[in-house]
């Protein structure tokens, strides 16, 4: 059930409510955490998935090429959420106060 992953981790950026005893930026990192785990994880799958079809110890071709295709989604919507976090930055910084 990894295909789901890409949702659970925009549920993830949601904003939730602020427990006490954790400052906000404490839950960002957490999540900020997981979610680099998670797509570092991914990453090695998909790095193993392509040793195995160079080497052809590869035994199921189309789980190799989903894995391959996972790390890829999951590589592009990280960038696309940095590209994000970068223009609201630049927006911040151009904002006159």
């Amino acid at each position: 059930m990894n295909g789901i992953n890409s949702i659970s981790t925009l549920e993830m950026l949601q904003p939730k409510q602020e427990t006490k005893g954790v400052a906000p930026g404490d839950e960002f990192a957490k999540v900020l955490e997981k979610t680099l785990s998670n797509q570092n994880t991914l990453q090695e799958n998909a790095d193993k998935a392509a040793a195995d079809i160079a080497t052809g110890e590869v035994k199921d071709l189309h789980q190799a090429a989903i894995a391959i295709g996972k790390a890829e989604t999951s590589m592009k919507m990280m960038l696309e959420i940095r590209n994000k976090a970068l223009s609201a930055y630049k927006e911040i910084l151009r904002t006159q106060v």
